[in-house]
């Protein structure tokens, strides 16, 4: 048996709760990384799993042997990181969780420079508006907006957005232009934004001085996905409360007309997040300082502050 395969084998499993998840992101076969958890078992003579055929369940003892034996794996990941980023660049696989509208609209365009920097690492995004579980999903790190809600998590904070609110030209002559954000509750027609997660509309918040709104507005059509809510708006199917970043192109050429612009809320945090009880490789390191330095450049623009 090798034994620290086999205890990396188990400490995936219990991380996942699937042999198959592990065995995937192992890149294995699912019976060999069952097998060599059951030669692990034999070779302790202590039961590190409870199986049953719909799931995995951690024994008293198999979680006690993991929190030791994680330690050690991340201790000589460490070790073995320290010496290979001294003498090499960094490469390999790296999985990153984006939202649709920040992958699309910030991240992907400036990934060339990425590459001309660390062309041996290969990145796999996965775009999605909602949040998932860094480990169970196995990304190394996840791009997320708003107040942080899992507080196990570690985060580096990448700035806040800023908001526009704004309205093709047919749909303000067809209208007229709101003057205040309580017009949007019956008077103009809005494109909620709903949360991927819970199907709920997200309020359009509003900023003033000390005044402070929080608008869900009346219309015909709702959607749950940030580029389909921009394209929404530019069809004229209501105003739109979103980042600025997304509708920036169109402010520009006049596809999209700013509206109540005296009522411009503070911004948006976003912070790239991972798990802290993982060893954070190289090439994670240099792609999360590589997010810190790029948002820095968009805070000399209207994107961020």
């Amino acid at each position: 048996m090798d034994q620290l395969l086999a205890i990396r084998s188990f400490a995936r499993v219990v991380e996942v709760g699937s042999f198959t998840k592990a065995a995937d992101s192992l890149a294995m076969p699912t019976t060999t990384v069952s097998k060599l958890v059951r030669e692990l078992e034999a070779y302790l003579n202590v039961q590190l799993l409870q199986r049953t055929t719909r799931n995995v369940a951690v024994t008293a003892e198999g979680a006690a042997y993991y929190e030791q034996t994680a330690r050690l794996l991340r201790d000589l990941e460490e070790v073995d990181g320290s010496f290979r980023s001294a003498q090499l660049s960094p490469r390999g696989r790296l999985k990153v969780d984006i939202g649709s509208s920040v992958a699309t609209e910030l991240i992907i365009p400036a990934l060339p420079l990425f590459y001309a920097r660390y062309p041996d690492i290969k990145i796999e995004v996965s775009v999605a508006d909602r949040p998932i579980d860094l480990i169970t999903d196995n990304v190394d790190c996840s791009i997320r907006g708003g107040e942080l809600g899992d507080l196990s998590l570690a985060a580096r904070s990448l700035g806040q957005a800023r908001w526009a609110t704004c309205a093709s030209p047919a749909y303000l002559q067809r209208f007229g232009t709101p003057t205040h954000p309580r017009q949007l509750i019956n008077d103009f027609p809005v494109v909620n934004y709903l949360s991927a997660r819970t199907g709920r509309i997200l309020p359009a918040r509003f900023g003033k001085g000390d005044q402070r709104l929080d608008i869900s507005g009346g219309g015909i059509f709702d959607v749950n996905e940030s580029n389909a809510h921009v394209a929404a708006g530019l069809a004229g199917l209501g105003i739109i409360h979103t980042f600025h970043y997304t509708v920036a192109e169109h402010l520009r050429t006049g596809a999209l007309v700013p509206v109540l612009e005296d009522w411009r809320p503070e911004g948006y945090p976003f912070n790239v997040v991972y798990a802290p009880n993982r060893y954070l490789n190289h090439r994670v390191r240099v792609f999360i300082d590589w997010l810190v330095e790029l948002f820095a450049q968009m805070k000399t623009t209207t994107a961020f502050e």
